[in-house]
């Protein structure tokens, strides 16, 4: 449902359509006193951000009375409060509709009203300006409905002469569904639930039951699939619940993920899945349970199979409940939502499910399975330490919502290798931990061991400063780069070397004959620092920048003031007029202008000439982007020299 949503966000707001409709009305309540009343519809799945937001966030809702002065506080309806999973922390902002009432004295007949704002969805942000003129008769006025690409101008200012305009309607959003990732994620956790002592024994077990009881191998094998599919299904059931949730309200799966409190909660629930992995005690669900999935399993057939069937989920809980537990956060972190929880638990249960279907074809192969003893207690006290250097993760996220400070990147990574080398030690036989220690470690403990001390060497790199953002293959699991000990060097993405002028970057371009890469951006856009971070960090990408383009970086939400000699007054097509004023202002115009949008990120790879090399991108993924940038500088290979000539002031 919500990859359709983000579909139809994308194809309906990448073409300069303004998902927040603002309406007016003046009540007049003593002589040059009136109550202005604002209301912005808002359309599904955006945010509109309130007013005086903290620092580090999206831009706050601003009111600026061109004519009249505001009288008392701003009234109106409350708006939803609560973490915010794009901009990672608490804010206030509006869904479907918003209400203020200002009061406000002038002597005007009608009253001028600038309105800024920034509003959101899960993959884009529009920082919009709208421009009212209200009369003081009472008259309710309308924002005009108006293509905020569709601009007439003046003086060729800002105007770029484009060749290859018609890739610009090939442009469109580039999304992958994750679904497959986390499936495969849960068949990961399945099968290492498949290790635990708390199944793994059941398995000869139960398939020679089936094998034994049965009239003929036929029966049997099909009692074993129903057990089997049983488990899936079992398991499919347990993420029904999240879908309620995220039919009533989409952003309660994000609420629980991302909450503070909650996150705290998550820390130490997976401290205490991990003391109980290493054998200080173990957890159960209520002994009762048990017995009556146990009695109900044996009055029926394939209902009693069933009944088998969750009577494995419950009595293996305490072994795979850690695991089970860890899909779920990581499921209701991502933006899937509710579909990608169920399609990790539903690989969690294929592989939890697997040995007792195949085995059953194949019952002599049980003769040959490893018998149970002290390798189960391996694995357990090893997921221990996994959960464990898991449960940082959570008490980070609660470090940077509420700004403590006290766990940055270094430090995050610092612990997660004294667990592991803990965990490492344990493998080569250095303690027994809760247990005696063994005689003679098997060499696979031993191999393992071994990977387990090379991943630490891997996380070493991240404690140092380093140019290109350490550590990619975990990005998104430690704190953010910027969230360190140490400075940051530059204000350009990677400490690249970019341009925050669009003719100052093409006279660069022309200078060493590069295609340029138009990176329409925002100090508030957390969908390009993702970008940012996780697809630029990348060697192949991150060379591609440095030495084959040149980046031009434009903030759309700079309000930085234009001198005054650059700043001019665009006109849209219904004849409304914008005096543009701030740096922010002039670049969100010369992208609507030039590129017909208005959301971020935007990408746009052209060569110095005014050729669009390949259709502009918007968010994607890694392997399109790189596909997309080096599609784009093969097509930029110009043999003409270029002389830098200036249109932009």
């Amino acid at each position: 449902m919500k990859y359709f949503l983000f579909l139809f966000c994308c194809l309906s707001f990448s073409w300069g359509q303004d998902p927040v409709k603002w309406s007016a009305q003046a009540r007049q309540t003593d002589t040059n006193t009136y109550d202005v009343i604002l209301k912005a519809d808002i359309q599904d799945s955006w945010k509109l951000y309130d007013v005086n937001l903290p620092d580090g966030g999206p831009l706050s809702t601003v009111l600026l009375w061109k004519n009249a002065t505001a009288l008392g506080a701003l009234q109106g309806n409350e708006p939803k409060t609560g973490y915010d999973v794009i901009f990672e922390m608490d804010l206030s902002y509006y869904t479907n509709e918003l209400i203020w009432i200002q009061s406000v004295t002038t002597e005007a007949a009608t009253i001028e009203l600038h309105i800024e704002y920034q509003a959101c969805d899960d993959a884009l942000c529009i920082f919009g300006e709208e421009p009212l003129t209200i009369p003081t008769d009472g008259s309710l006025i309308n924002a005009v409905e108006r293509d905020l690409t569709n601009v007439q101008f003046g003086g060729n200012k800002l105007k770029l002469d484009l060749k290859n305009t018609e890739l610009l309607e090939a442009s469109g959003p580039n999304v992958k569904a994750s679904w497959w990732r986390i499936f495969v994620l849960g068949l990961l956790g399945g099968f290492l639930a498949i290790l635990t002592p708390c199944v793994f024994p059941l398995i000869p077990l139960t398939v020679s039951y089936f094998s034994k009881s049965s009239l003929s191998r036929a029966v049997g094998i099909r009692r074993s699939l129903s057990y089997a599919f049983s488990i899936i299904g079992i398991y499919a059931l347990l993420s029904l619940p999240f879908h309620f949730l995220d039919q009533l309200r989409p952003e309660v799966l994000n609420a629980i993920a991302t909450n503070v409190v909650l996150n705290l909660i998550f820390f130490a629930v997976f401290v205490i899945f991990a003391l109980s992995f290493f054998g200080l005690f173990d957890l159960t669900l209520p002994a009762n349970w048990s017995t009556k999935s146990d009695e109900a399993a044996t009055r029926f057939s394939y209902l009693g199979i069933f009944f088998m069937a969750l009577t494995l989920a419950v009595v293996s809980f305490s072994c795979t409940g850690p695991i089970l537990g860890s899909l779920l956060v990581g499921s209701l972190t991502a933006d899937g939502g509710a579909m990608q929880l169920t399609a990790g638990m539903v690989g969690f249960g294929a592989a939890l499910a697997l040995p007792f279907g195949i085995l059953s074809f194949f019952p002599n192969v049980l003769r040959k399975l490893p018998k149970s003893g002290g390798w189960l207690q391996h694995v357990k006290v090893s997921l221990g330490f996994v959960e464990l250097a898991l449960a940082l993760k959570f008490l980070s996220n609660a470090d940077m919502v509420q700004g403590w400070g006290i766990l940055p990147r270094e430090l995050f990574i610092a612990i997660w290798m004294l667990i592991l080398i803990l965990w490492a030690v344990y493998l080569f036989g250095g303690f027994g931990f809760m247990h005696p220690k063994p005689k003679k470690n098997h060499a696979i403990q031993m191999a393992l061991g071994v990977l387990v001390f090379f991943f630490v060497m891997y996380l070493g790199q991240g404690v140092v400063p380093n140019r290109q953002t350490p550590l990619r293959a975990l990005s998104g699991f430690p704190p953010p780069a910027f969230y360190s000990v140490f400075p940051k060097e530059s204000d350009c993405p990677l400490n690249l070397d970019c341009y925050k002028d669009y003719e100052i970057g093409r006279a660069v371009a022309i200078e060493q004959q590069k295609p340029i890469l138009l990176d329409f951006t925002g100090w508030a856009c957390v969908n390009c620092r993702k970008v940012e971070e996780n697809i630029w960090t990348q060697p192949e990408v991150y060379t591609l920048l440095r030495d084959e383009i040149v980046l031009i970086s434009l903030y759309v939400d700079d309000r930085k003031p234009l001198p005054e000699a650059e700043q001019q007054t665009i006109t849209y097509a219904d004849g409304s007029s914008r005096l543009l004023e701030t740096v922010g202002q002039k670049w969100s115009a010369f992208q609507a202008i030039n590129f017909k949008s208005v959301s971020q990120p935007y990408y746009v790879l052209l060569h110095p000439d005014g050729t669009i090399l390949n259709p502009p991108i918007q968010y994607t993924d890694k392997a399109t982007y790189l596909s997309w940038l080096k599609e784009g500088i093969a097509a930029g290979k110009s043999p003409q020299p270029l002389v830098p000539t200036f249109g932009i002031e």
